[in-house]
């Protein structure tokens, strides 16, 4: 037997998965979850470990290549894998040989233009250094451009679990080549190596997991359907980057590239609650709405038990950063990174619309509506193209994260509700209801963990971050049970039926 076939085996009777779809979408959700948070918590360590070793214009030079890397990505994206999910077919197989040759063709072309436009790109971010950066990460996109196409299945199908297999060996061979690295010499190849070997990490184990071979056969009809779905995609991937990543754009071209190190922080460890909300809603429900899609009725009905999960996390979570930011980032990345806390802040309420507005992108792809996404980033770039400028001009890289904020609080919080609820034949006071209830707990958190904080001004940052999480999480829960109890939430009953899919 195979080393493959072997690893096959074991995956498939470690992680066993049930036929039934609602069983599959409850676990296919823990393992996007438990990949996500593993993911995560893997990240934010080799951060944190790396934040104490290197200078934040290191960062800003990973940040460099990485802005470059994601702008070419997302502008040339095809929206193969969305297109290929969406599909009602199950078996794809007749798609896969003409989408493996289209991903080659976009990423050899990807890793071509940063190669040689590096020096350019390095000038136009007056970092000489960051060019040869620019071109070791360029191999990236050449490992993906031949990983196996068969691994779409695995979102198609909600194997989650071989997903979780896939993208694990690359997060733990990046922690380990990137801290191990950093150990010895405490330069940006700790970063740069890091990032390179986990893409080819993950080249080889996509094919170790799933038994399909591409071939270098292509169909030209079979190129036009897929990207006659992907177009819209690829407009969201364009838009999704201006605004998502055009902030950091700016803040390294107006600022320096230690601004962008602070920036990015802030960013990653701000937004870790939502980013990993935004990808198990993003992998597990869009696959799983397009199972739903004819079915308005229980397609309602499972977004809200979806928002219900969401808010329940998120509120919380993100006024804990808001408060305990300031001794998080004294004692674990240090005082040279003081000057991100602000942003941290701000951006944690960024965090928390993204995380709700990820419930609503996989509701529109799902019926068919990708355009809507594509329609409301237009917006956002525009809001954000007019004033970004002057803004940070005016107030560095903490004036960039007010911004990006309040866009997100309005018009576009408003904007997004009003044609989520419209798509779903729903109600506002549906909507309302179903946040309202982790917003008072989240009250009673807050002012519990104020009130802690303000008489005890304990001396030790990480003595204070531990009691201050601890009191949070406490007391949270204290007021989601007397919200259940009180309020008739509805929590329980989601609970244990999420709990009774997952056993079963």
């Amino acid at each position: 037997m195979s080393v493959r076939e072997r690893l096959a085996r074991l995956v498939d009777a470690i992680l066993p998965t049930d036929e039934d779809l609602g069983t599959q979408i409850v676990q296919s959700g823990i393992w996007v979850g438990l990949m996500n948070v593993s993911d995560r918590v893997l990240q934010l360590a080799m951060l944190a470990i790396l934040a104490r070793l290197l200078s934040p214009r290191a960062f800003g030079l990973l940040g460099i290549a990485l802005l470059t890397l994601s702008a070419i990505k997302r502008f040339t994206h095809l929206g193969l894998n969305a297109a290929l999910i969406q599909d009602k077919q199950e078996n794809v197989d007749s798609y896969l040989n003409t989408a493996w040759i289209m991903r080659i063709g976009r990423n050899l072309f990807i890793a071509a233009v940063i190669f040689l436009a590096a020096p350019l790109i390095a000038s136009v971010f007056s970092e000489p250094r960051a060019a040869n950066v620019l071109r070791v990460i360029a191999l990236g996109p050449v490992f993906k451009a031949f990983r196996n196409p068969g691994v779409v299945y695995f979102q198609k199908d909600l194997n989650m679990h071989k997903s979780f297999v896939l993208t694990m060996s690359g997060s733990v061979t990046n922690f380990v080549v990137a801290v191990g690295y950093a150990l010895v010499y405490q330069n940006v190849w700790a970063l740069v190596f890091g990032f390179v070997a986990a893409d080819a990490v993950r080249f080889v184990v996509s094919y170790l997991i799933h038994d399909y071979r591409p071939w270098f056969e292509f169909d030209l009809e079979i190129a036009r359907n897929l990207f006659s779905y992907g177009k819209w995609m690829t407009g969201n991937k364009m838009l999704n980057y201006l605004y998502k990543e055009g902030d950091d754009v700016v803040v390294g071209w107006l600022l320096t590239a230690s601004s962008l190190g602070l920036y990015q922080i802030a960013y990653r460890f701000s937004n870790a609650p939502a980013t990993e909300l935004t990808h198990v809603i993003s992998r597990v429900m869009f696959p799983a709405y397009s199972k739903l899609q004819d079915d308005m009725s229980l397609l309602r009905e499972t977004y809200y038990r979806v928002l219900q999960v969401v808010t329940l996390v998120s509120f919380p979570m993100t006024v804990g950063i808001i408060l305990v930011a300031p001794s998080f980032v004294e004692a674990f990345l240090g005082t040279e990174w003081m000057p991100a806390v602000r942003a941290m802040q701000i951006l944690a309420v960024w965090g928390m619309l993204r995380s709700i507005g990820a419930t609503f992108g996989p509701v529109w792809k799902a019926v068919g509506r990708p355009d809507v996404l594509t329609k409301l980033y237009s917006v956002r770039v525009t809001l954000m193209a007019i004033f970004i400028y002057p803004v940070t001009v005016r107030w560095g890289f903490t004036g960039t994260a007010m911004l990006v904020t309040a866009i997100s609080v309005f018009p576009m919080a408003p904007l997004d509700v009003y044609i989520a609820v419209k798509t779903l034949d729903s109600t506002f006071g549906r909507f309302l209801k179903e946040v309202s209830y982790p917003a008072a707990a989240t009250v009673f958190m807050s002012v519990v963990v104020l009130v802690v904080r303000e008489s005890l001004r304990i001396e030790s940052p990480l003595f204070e971050f531990a009691t201050l999480v601890t009191v949070g999480v406490v007391s949270y829960v204290v007021a989601v049970v007397v919200v259940e109890r009180q309020m008739n939430w509805g929590l329980e009953r989601g609970l244990r039926s999420i709990t009774s899919a997952a056993l079963s």
